[in-house]
């Protein structure tokens, strides 16, 4: 079921819905439909959501070029249902592969997927059908077990255990919220040492300047994909982000390149 919302962007016009899950949660879904055989589906990063430069950039490009274009805000993230602590990666790749499975038939899927965006967009690879590419744009996986739980003290180990809430400051002036269940759900989704098959061109962007993912993550992915058309393409000048126009042109002509 879905409810419709009209809302305007003075660079973009932008329709948002909501969609309602089995569980009776509402995700906030942006589905701009054409008559192309083809659907870009876009996932973006933690803490983030669907009003952001880069769902904007796509979202107009899509327009123009008249492919298919489906993005939603995850469990938790701006105006879908849920408080972000109380899910992980599990969580979201399972509401991702039901709000797709729902609004596409018959489509073939470019998936893309921004950072965290990138380790669901994996999971999914594994699910999804008809996929014909796979873009990670700085995309990282199994960092709630490399990058926050190896690396927590005793303390703030002990700390989640009881059930409580550790701030970790990010790069952006601000903290993410970190929960036991954030940890342990999303550590379900672990791929380091394990392999996807990947019978389609896969392209992953990362940005030099970038400080939270790295070029050994973007590594770590392209050593579980199974095939042999995967490349690196390294933005010199991009950050984490990877929003600057001359990083979205880049990102656009790289997807032109799959029709």
């Amino acid at each position: 079921m879905c409810n419709h919302i009209l809302l305007y962007n003075f660079m973009t016009r932008i329709k948002y819905s909501f969609y309602n899950t089995r569980h009776g949660e509402k995700i906030r879904y942006i589905f701009n439909k054409s008559k192309s055989k083809v659907v870009i589906i876009f996932l973006h990063g933690m803490m983030s959501d669907i009003q952001g430069k880069k769902v904007k950039f796509l979202s107009k490009f899509c327009k123009k070029k008249q492919i298919n274009f489906l993005t939603f805000d995850l469990l938790g993230h701006g105006k879908s249902s849920g408080k972000f602590v109380d899910y992980g990666v599990n969580d979201w790749s399972i509401q991702a592969n039901e709000i797709i499975s729902n609004k596409i038939k018959n489509k073939k899927i470019l998936l893309i997927g921004s950072s965290m965006g990138g380790w669901i967009g994996l999971q999914l690879l594994r699910k999804l059908k008809n996929v014909i590419g796979f873009i990670g744009i700085a995309a990282v996986i199994d960092f709630t077990k490399y990058k926050m739980w190896n690396k927590f003290s005793h303390k703030i180990k002990k700390k989640l255990k009881k059930g409580k809430i550790h701030y970790l400051k990010n790069n952006y002036g601000g903290s993410y919220p970190i929960s036991l269940k954030l940890i342990t759900n999303s550590n379900k989704c672990l791929l380091i040492n394990k392999k996807i098959k990947a019978n389609f061109p896969v392209k992953l962007f990362i940005g030099r300047r970038d400080n939270i993912v790295t070029l050994k993550d973007a590594l770590d992915i392209y050593s579980i994909l199974k095939t042999k058309n995967k490349e690196i393409l390294v933005q010199h000048e991009g950050d984490h982000s990877l929003s600057k126009l001359k990083d979205l042109n880049r990102i656009a002509k790289v997807i032109l390149s799959f029709f």
